[in-house]
């Protein structure tokens, strides 16, 4: 919270059945809150949005292949398991990486990508989720919280998604 009250809320998406529920839900909460309307969904975090016609499909193969391309092993071949059971290096082998700090950005950057698909690791790169209409009206609601999280501020971070099913 800033020191004047208020709080700054990043990254939403707002996903309805029609236009004119958009409309109304969009007019309501900007009479509550300061906000900006980026548009349609095309990606979020990373994830691509596609619509299709019965829903909206989600899928990470671009965050992915720019994970590959990155790390320069876009000619290398899948392998069928994620894990080299062979090979084994010591700390003297080889020479030193040239840039340490874009080196420890791929693990950082594959681990967000494994947290949120971890069927990526299994090499199903073109995969994703659909999300379609649903005739039921009941509300659910997930939350999850990191209370006091970070170490030096003591400030807490949290996710929301309510969906009406």
């Amino acid at each position: 919270m800033d020191k004047d009250g208020a709080f700054h809320v990043d990254d939403i998406i707002l996903v309805t059945s029609s236009d004119a529920l958009r409309d109304v839900l969009l007019s309501k909460l900007a009479n509550e809150f300061t906000m900006k309307d980026l548009g349609p969904l095309s990606s979020f975090l990373g994830i691509s949005v596609s619509r299709t016609p019965n829903g909206l499909f989600l899928n990470q193969s671009s965050y992915a292949q720019d994970i590959i391309q990155r790390a320069g092993l876009v000619s290398y071949n899948p392998a069928a398991t994620p894990i080299d059971t062979s090979g084994k290096q010591s700390e003297s082998a080889g020479n030193l990486y040239h840039d340490p700090t874009f080196y420890r950005s791929l693990p950082g950057a594959h681990q967000y990508l494994t947290f949120t698909r971890p069927d990526i690791s299994y090499g199903t790169i073109s995969l994703g989720l659909s999300i379609s209409k649903s005739k039921s009206t009941s509300l659910v609601s997930y939350t999850d919280a990191d209370w006091a999280g970070y170490p030096d501020t003591r400030r807490s971070t949290s996710g929301y998604y309510v969906y009406l099913v």
